[in-house]
């Protein structure tokens, strides 16, 4: 039976950064999936005249799309809220911005942000998710996997606040899908040995892989799962 699958993301790239290579394994299996990105990741860049930064939000947007498309997402929803300031805006905002996707695409799984992300949009992400779907009597959400996003996940040295995964999906058919789409991102990859590099992805998609017995593998780490 196909299943609802959303992707909630705090900005653009962290859908494909994150669990890219997942959405189109989803896909493959016949499930349904829809992203939605919550913040237009270009405000906080600095010198950047209103001119530029209106230029940059098109491009950005229509790679978002492009990206959607190349992993084969049914539909793409892109906000506005303030890049690296979701801490700025009433948390309920964020709240209500997933509560009406969720209330009309009634997913089953969510995927977002790791809690322990050193990013405080995709912090305030996954708080978000987790309030917008809380296990109601009927509430259609019965699972929510964090991702990890490099260059803000493994970032995060507090002790006792790393990233721990704890599902693991097998992705090595998908993984040259997940590198094209975030090319479809011009300008958001960087060289090895930044962790948003080409190489530094395949890697990671080993080590996690290797973990678990697998070629490749997307990890998550599982914050709720309701079996009825």
């Amino acid at each position: 039976m196909s299943a609802k699958i959303l992707v909630v993301a705090a900005h653009p790239d962290d859908e494909v950064l994150g669990c890219g290579a997942s959405i189109a394994r989803r896909r493959a299996q016949g499930d349904t999936v829809w992203i939605l990105i919550l913040g237009e990741g270009i405000t906080s860049r600095r010198g950047l005249s209103r001119t530029e930064k209106s230029r940059l939000l098109k491009k950005l947007g229509a790679d978002s799309r492009r990206a959607a498309e190349i992993l084969g997402a049914s539909r793409h929803i892109l906000k506005s809220f303030p890049d690296n300031g979701f801490d700025s805006i009433p948390r309920l905002s964020l709240i209500h911005a997933v509560e009406e996707v969720v209330a009309e695409f009634k997913p089953s799984t969510v995927y977002t942000h790791s809690p322990a992300d050193l990013n405080v949009d995709h912090q305030l992400t996954c708080e978000a998710v987790k309030t917008a779907c809380r296990p109601l009597p009927g509430a259609p959400v019965r699972e929510i996997l964090a991702f990890e996003i490099p260059s803000s996940t493994e970032w995060r040295f507090d002790a006792g606040r790393a990233f721990h995964p704890d599902v693991f999906t097998e992705v090595s058919g998908q993984l040259d899908l997940k590198v094209r789409a975030l090319r479809a991102y011009a300008g958001e990859t960087r060289d090895f040995p930044h962790p948003r590099s080409e190489e530094y992805i395949r890697a990671l998609a080993k080590v996690r892989g290797g973990q678990a017995g697998l070629r490749a593998a997307e990890a998550f780490s599982l914050i709720r799962r309701v079996e009825a």
